[in-house]
């Protein structure tokens, strides 16, 4: 795997594996990507959409196999309470946001079997401005405890919300993890104010959102071309455009696929093309 160094120091992986909606399929899908190459994997603690215990459990039988904890990228998420099933909120609902995220913590640790994660993201911005501020303090106080290795933020297209953040916290972002689609114009202003200022972005939706790029008959060419399939090319773009990029594939042909895209390497006239299918 070849990594990212992030502005905490973290080797990120230039793909990671996303766990969302896996449910029961979790662990045996999260022990197939490890074993097919991935290196990062992301979850989060919120049983709406993830199963986090799931990837815990697969990690414990990665272990067995000689996969150590410390040679892979681990990502999870603290959810409020906006996107939280009210039936199954992992954390004192009417508690202060400080102890939620402390609670919501703890339960990642118990179920990720791990005494820190590599990165803990908030899985949406909060309003107002200052319950944003609190939640993040309350991220930072896991940080410097030595819980998180970095912080970051998903769900945030508004540059002014992560301008603002950024500005007002001690321990800034080091990953921005967003769906990668047309509505928001592909973040280019804010991937754009991310990379000036050091910080990863992750994309997910990434296949899902973009059925037209895919399709394109001039990414098609390219795949074409270099032998490999549209999903393996776009994702090779991403990548050169500094982006890590998720992908929740339940095939492992195409873990293996979507891995072998880190290595794939495109012409600079074949990056301006499918440029042109964004913007």
């Amino acid at each position: 795997m070849q990594y990212i160094i992030s502005s905490a120091g973290v080797k990120v992986p230039k793909i990671i594996y996303g766990t969302a909606w896996k449910k029961e399929r979790t662990t045996e899908l999260v022990v197939k990507a490890v074993q097919a190459g991935f290196r990062g994997i992301d979850t989060a603690c919120q049983p709406k959409h993830y199963s986090e215990a799931g990837v815990g459990k697969a990690l414990r039988i990665l272990k067995t196999q000689g996969y150590k904890r410390e040679n892979l990228y681990i990502q999870t998420k603290f959810t409020p309470l906006s996107g939280q099933d009210k039936n199954n909120v992992p954390y004192d609902k009417d508690a202060s946001l400080s102890t939620q995220v402390a609670e919501s913590f703890e339960v990642s640790k118990r179920n990720l079997q791990t005494y820190y994660v590599d990165s803990l993201v908030l899985h949406s911005p909060l309003f107002p401005h200052a319950d944003l501020v609190k939640v993040w303090r309350a991220m930072e106080f896991i940080q410097k405890a030595g819980g998180a290795l970095q912080l970051g933020i998903s769900n945030c297209y508004d540059l002014e919300v992560l301008k603002r953040l950024y500005e007002d916290v001690e321990i800034k972002p080091s990953v921005v993890q967003n769906r990668f689609y047309k509505d928001s114009d592909y973040d280019v202003e804010l991937r754009e104010w991310c990379n000036a200022h050091n910080i990863i972005y992750q994309s997910f939706w990434s296949l899902t959102a973009n059925p037209n790029i895919l399709e394109d008959e001039s990414l098609i060419s390219i795949a074409k071309k270099h032998n490999k399939t549209q999903a393996q090319i776009f994702f090779a773009f991403l990548i050169h455009m500094g982006i890590v990029p998720l992908t929740g594939t339940t095939s492992e042909l195409h873990m293996k696929e979507d891995l072998n895209a880190v290595d794939t390497l495109l012409e600079d006239i074949e990056i301006a093309n499918i440029s042109k299918l964004l913007y």
